[in-house]
């Protein structure tokens, strides 16, 4: 068996960035940025006002105060050109308005007295005093955002601050989800003996959503050899990523690796040591059109959801470009103690708690692959080393957070 580590550096070998595509702003959060964006202009493009007060001259304030001058007729305001500022003079401006020329400070309205058109102010300002600088944030030619970057809504906000309407992203990849056995039916259907609702599906769906990716969930299929073949050939077709859920284990009735070689993938590993998750197929067909890759997750739900994350995720953002394709891992400290026997790398479902400022991983009862409640409650991964004992309660581990994948 391939370490966890092993396994996922097979799969990320050679995932390339997918080829690029013009989106608007308003459509372009979550999706990796595909270019460099570089300010063509100052940001700020000019100086302006952080405070509502007085634009002065400092050259004008003459000795150690207080200070009197007489404010010029015309204000400096929001969207509008600012007014010249005469000698000896105030300028009456607000946040956001062009600093009038000649001005090199702004005193805060809290801080001075007017009575008509005279003002007056005890302290001299700084220079630069409440002024944001044209160029404070960046100067032409200055990186904003660099390639590879998962755009967030502030990402968004600084492009559109830079005057873009659109920007160019790693176009999303498509992944076709198969899921396998003769006990599959859709939820809702009417049911037959034997036969249990197929909930892999939408869950893994969702989860390629998370990461930017176009699933496209295809009817289940039952445990015929042919009927694998024609089905996953046909879904291979189109695809950036094929996933296959059940029947990749040894079984008689596991039929999804010999199907995949007939089909001509080639397969890379099918077994990694963690728990769950073991068998895990991994492979590539390289056809006319661009390389398609294969991974086959375990049937149980949890093995499916668990093998998704620590793998498919990664991938599909190493497709997008994604200068960060593997997810962080946060320490955390067990609740309660967990019995593990050493081998694995076990990747135990949690809930996560706060305790001060300290992060507690809470192990959920069942821990079996085929539990669906303990899958749907869980919010994290606590990661416990495969050379690892019994692990008492306040011990240290990683923990992979959901919202993070």
């Amino acid at each position: 068996m391939l370490t966890f580590e092993e396994a996922r550096s097979r799969i990320l070998a050679g995932a390339t960035r997918l080829p690029q595509e013009p989106v608007p702003l308003d459509g372009a959060a979550g999706r990796v940025l595909a270019e460099r964006i570089v300010a063509t202009q100052p940001l700020p493009p000019f100086d302006h006002s952080a405070m509502d007060g007085y634009a002065v001259r400092l050259a004008d304030l003459i000795g150690d105060g207080p200070f009197e001058l007489r404010v010029g007729p015309d204000e400096s305001r929001a969207g509008r050109a600012a007014p010249a500022l005469g000698s000896r003079q105030a300028c009456r401006i607000f946040t956001g308005a062009a600093l009038p020329r000649g001005a090199d400070a702004v005193v805060m309205q809290e801080d001075v007295g007017r009575d008509g058109d005279r003002i007056a102010f005890a302290a001299r300002p700084k220079p630069g005093a409440h002024v944001r600088a044209a160029g404070e944030d960046l100067r032409p030619g200055q990186e904003a955002l660099a390639e590879g970057t998962r755009l967030l809504a502030g990402h968004l906000s600084l492009a559109a601050s830079l005057d873009r309407a659109e920007i160019l992203v790693a176009r999303r990849p498509v992944v076709a989800i198969v899921c396998t056995g003769d006990e599959l039916r859709a939820p809702g259907a009417p049911g037959r003996p034997g036969s249990i609702p197929e909930s892999n599906g939408v869950a893994l769906a969702a989860l390629c959503r998370q990461v930017g990716a176009e699933p496209r969930v295809l009817p289940s299929i039952g445990d015929d050899l042919d009927a694998t073949v024609a089905a996953l050939d046909r879904a291979l077709g189109g695809a950036d990523l094929l996933l296959t859920v059940g029947g990749v284990s040894v079984g008689d009735h596991d039929l999804v690796r010999p199907a995949l070689e007939r089909m001509g993938v080639t397969l890379d590993f099918y077994k990694v040591a963690i728990k769950p998750g073991k068998p895990l197929v991994f492979g590539r067909r390289q056809g006319s059109g661009p390389m398609a890759r294969v991974l086959g997750l375990p049937g149980n739900p949890a093995s499916a959801m668990t093998t998704f994350m620590l793998f498919a995720a990664p991938l599909l953002r190493a497709l997008q470009g994604d200068a960060l394709p593997v997810p962080l891992l946060v320490p955390a400290r067990l609740k309660t103690p967990l019995r593990h026997k050493p081998g694995r790398l076990e990747f135990v479902r949690a809930t996560l708690e706060r305790d001060g400022r300290a992060l507690l991983a809470v192990p959920l009862a069942n821990q079996a692959s085929g539990a669906t409640t303990t899958t749907g409650w869980a919010t994290a991964l606590a990661l416990v080393p495969l050379e690892a004992e019994d692990v008492p309660a306040g011990a240290a581990l990683d923990v992979l957070r959901f919202g993070d994948v």
